[in-house]
């Protein structure tokens, strides 16, 4: 099962865990975050950034999600790319870190594609008035790999495709 990793501006990272406990119930294990403020070091960083990676390292390496393209927490991760079993994915979103998580037991390389394509399948024009086909196809987002409460019902599916 891979680790985790999530570089991102302050607050940024920290939410998108405290998001992944919320619809988990409970934070799952080897998500690991680094929120970058502007005072932050980068050099320093990067030193914290692949402790982080090397604790969270699973048998099939560590995915790192990371904000905004060319941004100081980008370049940081990117740094990150040239370690073995390390893949670096910009532009995280909460239903990118979502489907990360859903499929962090298939190869790297794979949990790479499924979360690039989870991201941008998570970005919809959002309609007024919602029809119940509507609200279905964004359900279709998350899955059974999201325990299923009371509260989360409304978001239960069969897969996590």
């Amino acid at each position: 099962m891979a680790g985790i990793l999530i570089i991102a501006h302050t607050p940024f990272a920290s939410a998108l865990r405290d998001c992944i406990a919320h619809i988990y119930g409970g934070l799952p294990a080897r998500i690991g975050v680094l929120d970058i403020a502007p005072t932050d070091d980068p050099v320093g960083v990067l030193g914290q950034a692949s402790a982080e990676v090397e604790r969270l390292r699973e048998e099939n390496g560590v995915l790192v999600l990371t904000d905004l393209y060319g941004a100081t927490p980008c370049n940081i991760a990117s740094r990150l790319s040239s370690l073995p079993q390390v893949r670096v994915v910009s532009g995280v979103n909460l239903p990118m870190l979502v489907r990360a998580v859903c499929y962090r037991s298939i190869p790297l390389d794979t949990l790479a594609d499924k979360a690039l394509a989870g991201g941008a399948k998570g970005i919809q024009m959002v309609m007024p008035s919602p029809t119940p086909s509507n609200v279905t196809s964004l359900a279709s987002l998350f899955t059974s790999c999201i325990p299923e409460t009371e509260h989360h019902a409304a978001t239960r599916n069969e897969d996590c495709q």
